[in-house]
């Protein structure tokens, strides 16, 4: 059982890690007031459906790592 939960675990922490690092920032600086007119006209609605899958992949992660971590600790 504590096998299970630990491989699941481990899962859980590699996707949430992954899902963090992939996500752009919020804030674009300078080389986003320069160069992002193009970035608005052609890549946007990619970009939104990418980010929107990220943040649900990372919500889903979050949870399993807490739920994880708690299983954990019960088993203990």
């Amino acid at each position: 059982m504590t096998t299970i939960v630990m491989a699941l675990f481990i899962i859980a922490c590699v996707i949430l890690i992954g899902s963090i690092l992939l996500q752009s920032g919020k804030s674009a600086g300078l080389s986003g007031s320069i160069g992002g007119g193009a970035e608005q006209i052609f890549g946007k609605q990619k970009a939104q459906s990418m980010d929107a899958m990220l943040d649900r992949a990372t919500k889903i992660a979050a949870s399993a790592f807490i739920i994880g971590a708690l299983v954990l600790v019960v088993i203990q």
